[in-house]
């Protein structure tokens, strides 16, 4: 019917305020409790992280485009990070004493879990004038910056589904 839609397929965003439900915000949690453990579920799926402020500014630049009209439009960084990397960064950052520990509840059922995301940028990085303004480690501080600072808003003792 000729509508201009655009098609928008973020990966996965991360920042601050997100639910303790994703990772970053599991990982972060777990060390401003100054646990000597990390528990995790799978850590070996890879996942495409962007920050939530490119995620923002890739949504304007395809809405500001004048091409792009019926397409699908992948945004993020083109890298994939392990669960184990991610939150050895974080460990990092967070100047934290923690190992990571594998935790029975956290791994998902089987057939449930994407092994790989990884996202082909290529028609975002040629059609808009749009790249991604922070790297991982970047990000990850911004995050963490926040959460340290509304830490009391969140129930980080318990496991959320």
């Amino acid at each position: 019917f000729n509508l201009p839609v655009k098609i928008v397929r973020p990966f996965n965003t991360y920042g601050p305020r997100q639910s303790l439900r994703a990772i970053i915000p599991t990982i972060i949690s777990q060390g401003l409790e100054k646990s000597n453990e990390i528990k995790l579920g799978n850590v070996a799926p890879t996942r495409d992280f962007l920050y939530v402020k490119d995620t923002c500014s890739a949504f304007l630049e395809i809405y500001k485009s004048k091409k792009l009209f019926g397409q699908a439009v992948n945004i993020g960084v083109n890298s994939e990070t392990s669960m184990k990397d991610l939150a050895n960064k974080i460990i990092k950052i967070m100047n934290l004493k923690a190992s990571i520990k594998e935790d029975p509840k956290r791994i998902r059922p089987a057939k449930s879990e994407v092994d790989r995301l990884c996202c082909d940028n290529k028609k975002i990085l040629a059609e808009t004038s749009w790249s991604p303004s922070y790297n991982l480690e970047k990000g990850l501080q911004e995050t963490i910056s926040w959460f340290e600072k509304f830490y009391n808003l969140y129930k980080s003792s318990i496991y959320h589904i």
